[in-house]
């Protein structure tokens, strides 16, 4: 067995990556810039964690100390450009780190693609593995295409497409070939690699057993659905970044995190070797199958039991620090609107009403406002509404909540979201409970520090606004979570 670290496992692979290496009986250690965001998880406590920055040389190097097996899962999913400055640093960061370190092996998990005329967000995900195959550690490059499993962007993005559109005037990119794989098949090649003897420093293709065009995956996706066929017309006008704020709008995923899903599937993406069958076996019982894949997501999703999801991952340009309880902000501006109500109900009742807000539940005032405020963001970029939750009743630090981030929870006590709309500022809202005189109180508080003049501004604009969207809140929390009216018994008088 293997001592292992991860990056990214606060991430869609990397989250489901750490399980499986703790089942194969490996030890795990994290790497992540915050340890907090693993607090919740229910494997972290049989984790180390360690707090690095893969750019930090140090910290990284720290990080990999008696480590035999680097998993590198770290990619920059934003727009700006200076996302390939940023994977090349890192990267580079990290090999040097894992040679001092001694590390045995590194594995990372990259894009596949055949076409030389690769976009920026694949070039950059190539010379990633270009960068690790010629340091000084062995290393493996696994390339996938689409990766098939509840929660994941690629999903997500088929998902919604087909379910909300039966007839539907699509880019060209729906007609080139991909080969998509299973997250559990990945699972399978990356927690496989912890244990393979030799020094194998070369990428190997992977990929499941289909090769289907995005149409044939609508269509695969609408059968096994259980709905109507789909009409899908190509036209040759939508660009890539069209075609991504076009999947922004009909979508939970925001156009930022879809144009270089767009872009990953307008080139061929498909398997010229299996050779990784030399080193490791396919699973058991044969690669999966597309529709095979589709059907355990969404038996997965209709059971709630998604492990991780492509929102798990940090919002590219999202604040992640400070916090709005450290020191450092006294001497700043620091806007709060603080409410508090009366419950007629028990501590526990008002914190599952808590724990369950957004989603399919909704915030609690002036749907239509809340919708308005999602469309604009998406229209600006943002991740709008429509990320949903991970799970209907339960949430743990790092999960996303429609356009907010759970920051903290403390069971029975506070909730606190970190704002990842599109802002000119920070912003948290924290919903609590509070016990006093044997009554229990609900407890708000939204909170913003603006970022210059127009930060300001948009509070002070906005402020009107307030009392119909904060004030309502907690009335109508306090009468969800409040047992229904007792109805007076009727009497019957018989006839005589």
């Amino acid at each position: 067995m293997a001592n292992c670290l991860v990056t990214g496992a606060t991430g869609y692979i990397g989250g489901r990556l750490v399980p499986e290496l703790l089942a194969a009986g490996h030890d795990v250690r994290c790497m992540v810039r915050s340890a907090t965001r693993l607090r919740d998880l229910p494997w972290a406590g049989r984790t180390e964690v360690a707090e690095a920055d893969a750019t930090d040389p140090e910290q990284t190097y720290e990080a990999l100390r008696g480590i035999e097996v680097a998993y590198y899962l770290i990619h920059a999913m934003g727009t700006s450009g200076r996302f390939a400055d940023q994977d090349r640093l890192a990267a580079r960061t990290f090999a040097a780190a894992a040679e001092r370190a001694g590390v045995r092996r590194v594995v990372y998990l990259g894009g596949l693609a055949a076409d030389r005329r690769l976009s920026p967000h694949m070039s950059s995900r190539a010379e990633v593995g270009e960068i690790f195959l010629r340091s000084g550690v062995p290393a493996v490059v696994l390339r996938a295409a689409v990766i098939i499993g509840s929660g994941s962007a690629s999903f997500e993005m088929l998902r919604h497409l087909t379910e909300r559109l039966p007839v539907m005037t699509t880019p060209r990119w729906v007609r080139t070939p991909t080969q998509p794989i299973a997250i559990r098949d990945v699972l399978h090649y990356l927690v496989a690699w912890a244990a393979v003897p030799g020094e194998a420093n070369r990428s190997f293709d992977i990929g499941g057993p289909d090769v289907l065009t995005y149409a044939d995956m609508m269509h695969g996706y609408a059968s096994v659905a259980g709905l109507p066929s789909r009409v899908i017309v190509p036209v040759p006008v939508l660009t890539p970044k069209l075609s991504s704020h076009w999947v922004g709008l009909v979508t939970p995923v925001p156009a930022g995190i879809a144009r270089p899903l767009v872009e990953s599937v307008r080139t061929e993406a498909v398997c010229h070797e299996h050779d990784i069958a030399r080193h490791v076996p396919d699973p058991e019982g044969g690669l999966t199958g597309f529709r095979q894949a589709v059907s355990l997501a969404l038996q997965k999703i209709k059971e709630a039991d998604v492990a991780t999801r492509w929102s798990s991952a940090s919002t590219p340009g999202a604040p992640s620090d400070p916090l709005p309880t450290d020191p450092g902000w006294t001497g700043g501006s620091l806007y709060i609107d603080r409410r508090d109500r009366q419950v007629d109900a028990g501590p526990e009742a008002l914190w599952r009403v808590i724990e369950a807000v957004g989603g399919e539940n909704g915030w609690y005032s002036l749907p239509v406002a809340w919708q308005l405020r999602g469309l604009l963001d998406r229209l600006f970029g943002g991740v709008g509404l429509r990320r949903g939750r991970r799970d209907p009743a339960r949430l743990r630090v790092g999960d996303a909540v429609d356009f907010w981030r759970v920051e903290e929870v403390l069971p029975g006590r506070l909730l606190r979201l970190r704002a990842e709309m599109r802002l000119p500022g920070l912003a948290w809202l924290e919903l609590g409970v509070r016990e006093e005189g044997g009554r229990t109180y609900y407890t708000q508080r939204a909170i913003f520090h603006p970022r210059g003049l127009l930060g300001h501004l948009y509070w002070w604009g906005i402020s009107p606004f307030h009392g119909l969207i904060f004030g309502r809140i907690p009335v109508n929390i306090a009468a969800a979570a409040a047992p229904p009216p007792r109805r007076a018994p009727v009497s019957v008088r018989g006839r005589g």
